[in-house]
């Protein structure tokens, strides 16, 4: 059995894309895997959060990773400040990384580029911190997006730098973990691209039916089709790959059908999607609003999952201390 770890955004609620990109795949690798996930609250710090937003974000995405599925019976989920080994980790990491390699990395030079009045420490040194997570377990597989590929790549960089200077063989090389066809990308609702956070353009796991129904409602479609089997624009390619996702077969081939002969109506196309949305997400919307006002379960849940990745991160910071040559007197 691999160890599995992944790390979770600590703002902003979940939406389809998140939902149908990775976290149900979450839920699959729990079943076969060793797993971690981790609510990367130390990352957040970077961009300035206020402490009621701190806290407020973390308690909303433990609720919603839960509704999704992470079973905290099988994986270990847990708040990366509770962990207090992972920073002394990134410490002693730091010392082995290089300025020059930090400045170059894509992630750091798109920040500050988007955040050129707050280029702080953390920013230059978010790989660290990614590879003190990542290597603090041991991982043998990181889910990671295409944005954060570079980034794992530092963290082997880092595994294979610390066995080389000290002569051992104690960090295993941490491998991307690939979903292959399962890894679905969900369009946003803007005509163009894939559905984020920043771009504004996404169905939230917690939305309610109004909203829904106001956004699908809005998304960005064209004139119409011209003459019959037209390829579709991406903006209606975009809203039929949304009804596969959510709606039945017959549903969808209905309206592809529609607007093959030129008789598509897209506000019945838009109508449906919508409701269909409402059908599918409303199963986890309850369970994300009780289990965000179970406030005990989610105090348990978070200090049963930290107990689990301390178990892990102390046995491997004792090691490393061992090898680097700290002694106790």
């Amino acid at each position: 059995m691999e160890t599995v770890l992944s790390g979770i955004r600590s703002t902003g609620n979940l939406h389809l894309g998140n939902y149908f990109g990775a976290v149900r795949n979450f839920v699959k690798m729990q079943e076969n895997n060793h797993c971690f996930f981790f609510i990367a609250d130390y990352h957040s710090l970077t961009t300035y959060p206020a402490p009621e937003d701190l806290h407020n974000s973390v308690r909303t995405v433990l609720s919603e990773y839960l509704a999704c599925g992470i079973d905290p019976e099988k994986s270990a989920i847990f708040v990366q400040s509770d962990v207090r080994e992972i920073p002394e980790l990134y410490l002693l990491l730091n010392m082995n990384a290089y300025v020059g390699e930090l400045e170059r990395t894509t992630s750091f030079k798109d920040k500050i580029r988007t955040q050129p009045d707050n280029v702080n420490a953390g920013l230059l040194t978010y790989p660290v911190l990614m590879a003190a997570d990542i290597l603090i377990h041991k991982a043998n597989k990181v889910p990671v997006g295409k944005d954060q590929e570079q980034n794992l790549e530092m963290a082997r960089k880092f595994a294979k730098r610390f066995n080389f200077m000290y002569k051992t063989e104690y960090f295993p090389e941490p491998m991307p973990y690939n979903f292959g066809e399962e890894l679905v990308k969900v369009p946003g609702l803007d005509g163009t691209g894939k559905m984020g956070k920043t771009a504004g353009n996404g169905i939230y796991l917690i939305d309610d039916a109004a909203t829904i129904r106001k956004k699908v409602m809005r998304a960005v479609t064209d004139s119409g089709p011209t003459v019959e089997n037209q390829t579709p624009t991406e903006p209606i390619q975009n809203l039929f790959t949304l009804l596969k996702l959510v709606s039945s077969t017959d549903t969808s081939d209905f309206f592809e059908n529609q607007y093959k002969n030129c008789s598509i109506r897209y506000g019945d196309l838009k109508k449906q999607l919508a409701e269909d949305i409402i059908l599918f997400t409303a199963p986890i919307r309850e369970k994300i609003l009780e289990i965000n006002a179970d406030k005990e379960y989610l105090r348990k849940t978070a200090r049963v999952g930290a107990e689990k990745a301390r178990e892990s991160a102390s046995k491997t910071l004792e090691d490393v201390r061992r090898i680097i040559g700290f002694k106790t007197f």
